[in-house]
């Protein structure tokens, strides 16, 4: 998935600019351990740089994770997907769309990028088998167009990948 296929975006809120320069700030600072945030001049889309974690099955391994905010950042979850090449997870499709509830029914406004970030680092450390999810293929197709994985209803019922 490119940067050309994601949802057209109207400006953040003054509430949404405030808080992800404090989040710019804080990752600054502090960041969480095994993530890069790639500096742009975009404060709407972030393009952040993983790395798996040693002792896993993505060690040494690095993906690219483009989160793209709402207007009404953060009472409303950001759009996060891998670009390509995703990595292979039961809970990553092959165009970068991501199956974790949190970036969807369980998100809470107190969620940060750097919590998503461990949130997904988690996800895939904690996988024993690299391998798409069953329904890769028709769930890819019915999202060409540029679909975003918000448009889609996720079923959480896979807790132990």
């Amino acid at each position: 998935m490119t940067s050309s296929s994601s949802p057209s975006r109207k400006a953040l809120s003054k509430i949404a600019c405030n808080r992800l320069q404090k989040e710019l700030v804080e990752w600054q600072v502090n960041p969480p351990a095994g993530f890069k945030h790639k500096v742009t001049d975009n404060l709407q889309r972030w393009v952040i740089e993983v790395n798996g974690a040693p002792g896993t099955l993505y060690a040494n391994e690095t993906y690219q994770l483009q989160v793209d905010f709402p207007e009404h950042y953060p009472m409303e979850a950001p759009q996060v997907i891998f670009l390509p090449p995703a990595p292979l997870h039961p809970h990553i499709y092959s165009n970068g769309h991501i199956c974790l509830d949190i970036l969807y029914d369980s998100w809470s406004p107190a969620m940060t990028v750097s919590s998503i970030c461990i949130s997904i680092l988690s996800m895939l450390s904690s996988s024993t088998v690299k391998q798409r999810p069953a329904d890769n293929d028709r769930y890819v197709k019915n999202c060409r167009n540029g679909r975003s994985p918000k448009e889609t209803r996720w079923w959480f019922h896979d807790d132990k990948v």
